[in-house]
């Protein structure tokens, strides 16, 4: 007879790419120090780069920024950045669909940048007895820019453990069919609600990823080619053509050459074109945040309306809707495969089921 062996805990890591803790100048300025002193950021020699980050970017841009944040704040006990509050509530979310199904697994929420940082939170999962992790980045594309960059900060928090978890990555999940409904159900939920475009009339649809140069292209990486592939795969599930349904990358930063068509020019052409409806969706955020919320939702709608454009509808992104709850266990399990995942212990499993009524009462609440 083969020998039981106690189930060793199996957690799941979110990671959005981050927040700064408040809506100042103060509290952007060490946020977008830590961002943009990542070199899988900005591939600009270090030495060139302190001087233009530390003397023109950080003095100048870290008051701009919190004006932008002080914008799309969230209010309330429950308020802060919409990035994390999002990020946080997918985590709870996915912690719930997967006990209902009978699956004890830890999820926990990390920032790559800002808090709750990803050190702190790897510490607390180990402390509550992780041996196994699966890492799932909020990216759906895989760039260097975040996935890398996100991937390396791990790799180098626990090379400096001693007793190290198991550990498996996901890379992308930009064509899974559950991500690609779940982008579908959003899109259509909205139309149910506020009409559908008229696109034999002209209105159009745009996909706005976010943008990276495009020397990251040349240089191999596959974000561009999943952003399209994303796309496409969503505009044929909502039955658009091409003409219909567009592909365009925004937050463009400096004077290099980005991925192109650029969203804010695309959009003020199509205004200025008098397009009587255009709906935006940012397939490429599960979570809204100030580049969804900020720029796409203010700042490109006035370049919208002032260039002559009718209705400007911006598509709120996945957040914790249902599907995408549903898409996140599937994603998961998918790579979970083969892991336990029902502690054996009285101790552990109670643990389970205390964490599981603490959930339950937080989102009664």
């Amino acid at each position: 007879m083969a020998l039981s062996r106690p189930a060793q805990r199996t957690a799941i890591l979110l990671v959005n790419l981050g927040t700064p803790d408040a809506p100042t100048a103060a509290a952007v300025k060490p946020y977008l120090k830590q961002f943009l002193s990542d070199p899988r950021v900005v591939e600009i020699p270090k030495f060139i780069w302190w001087f233009i980050l530390n003397l023109i970017i950080l003095p100048i841009r870290s008051g701009a920024s919190a004006k932008k944040y002080a914008s799309i704040w969230m209010k309330g006990p429950d308020g802060g950045s919409p990035l994390l509050v999002h990020s946080k509530k997918q985590g709870q979310a996915l912690e719930q669909k997967l006990l209902a199904q009978g699956k004890n697994i830890l999820v926990d929420t990390a920032m790559r940048y800002g808090n709750p940082s990803l050190e702190s939170v790897l510490k607390r999962m180990q402390g509550l007895g992780m041996e196994r992790l699966l890492v799932l980045p909020l990216y759906p594309q895989y760039s260097a820019t975040t996935t890398a960059s996100t991937f390396d900060e791990i790799f180098r928090i626990i090379g400096g453990w001693r007793n190290q978890p198991e550990l498996r990555i996901v890379k992308h999940y930009h064509d899974h069919p559950d991500y690609i409904n779940a982008l579908k159900e959003q899109v259509e939920g909205y139309w149910q609600e506020h009409g559908r475009p008229n696109f034999e009339a002209g209105d159009k649809l745009l996909f706005s990823f976010h943008g990276v140069p495009k020397r990251t292209l040349d240089k191999g990486d596959p974000y561009h080619c999943e952003c399209h592939k994303t796309g496409r795969l969503l505009r044929e599930a909502l039955g658009l053509s091409p003409d219909q349904a567009m592909v365009t990358f925004q937050s463009r930063f400096g004077k290099a050459e980005w991925l192109k068509p650029y969203t804010a020019p695309t959009v003020q052409a199509l205004g200025e074109k008098k397009t009587g409806r255009l709906d935006i969706f940012c397939p490429g955020f599960p979570a809204d945040c100030l580049e969804t919320l900020e720029e796409i939702a203010m700042e490109v709608r006035d370049d919208f309306l002032t260039a002559g454009g009718g209705e400007y509808h911006y598509i709120a992104c996945l957040n914790n809707s249902p599907a995408w709850i549903s898409g996140l266990a599937e994603i998961a399990a998918d790579h979970l495969a083969g892991w336990p995942q029902m502690p054996e212990s009285p101790e552990a499993l109670a643990l389970s089921l205390e964490r599981a009524a603490q959930l339950a009462n937080k989102k009664a609440g």
